[in-house]
């Protein structure tokens, strides 16, 4: 590993790669010293490489797209502004429950927030049993039809459990750790957008 080189603007030096390892990074919500360590380089190495104020051996280069599961060629190419997820062709996913068909619409690596869609049937949705996310916050946006979230009692078991019905263009942010549920309320379907962040490592486990 070469932990110094030519600056960003010294004739000769390296492409500037800095962008796209820093993007990668904090896409995966991962911060220097973790990417470091598992990389095999320095935490200080790191980031003036993401300054471009560094360059590194070929090999060290490989052992930090590895971590970062990044294509070895996409470092040398502009980093984009974004990354798109097309219309029609959101990744299906499963996360448990019944009468519902759920996509992403955030790219897969993405790990700062997820954002889903769930297309319910009626009646359909979360199952029963309550389940909690290991999140900071959740945000919910009915885009058709009624949704039902049910939260599970306070800590005296005389409480009653809280409920909350949302309409279309009804908008509800929520602990996500506090037990839940959620279903299509009324005769007829539901389509609900989601929003998580941190996004989840793990699909939550919702009831059959």
């Amino acid at each position: 590993m070469r932990e110094t080189g030519p600056g960003p603007g010294d004739p000769g030096g390296a492409a500037h790669i800095g962008a796209r390892l820093r993007a990668a990074r904090l896409a995966q919500r991962r911060t220097v010293a973790e990417v470091a360590q598992a990389s095999g380089l320095t935490k200080g190495f790191l980031s003036r490489l993401e300054r471009d104020r560094a360059t590194a051996s070929v090999a060290a280069l490989v052992r930090l797209c590895a971590t970062l599961d990044l294509a070895v060629g996409s470092l040398f190419a502009p980093a984009p502004a974004g990354e798109v997820v097309r219309a029609g062709h959101y990744p299906p996913i499963t996360f448990g429950g019944h009468g519902l068909r759920e996509s992403l619409l955030t790219p897969a690596g993405e790990r700062r927030v997820a954002v889903i869609v769930s297309e319910l049937t009626p009646g359909g949705g979360s199952g029963a049993e309550p389940y909690a996310l290991d999140a900071d916050v959740e945000f919910a946006l009915v885009l058709a039809g009624e949704v039902e979230l049910r939260f599970v009692p306070g800590a005296d078991p005389a409480d009653p459990a809280e409920v909350v019905v949302l309409g279309p263009g009804d908008a509800f942010t929520f602990d996500p750790a506090r037990p839940h549920s959620f279903r299509a309320a009324g005769d007829g379907p539901a389509r609900v957008l989601w929003v998580v962040s941190p996004a989840l490592s793990d699909p939550p486990r919702r009831g059959a």
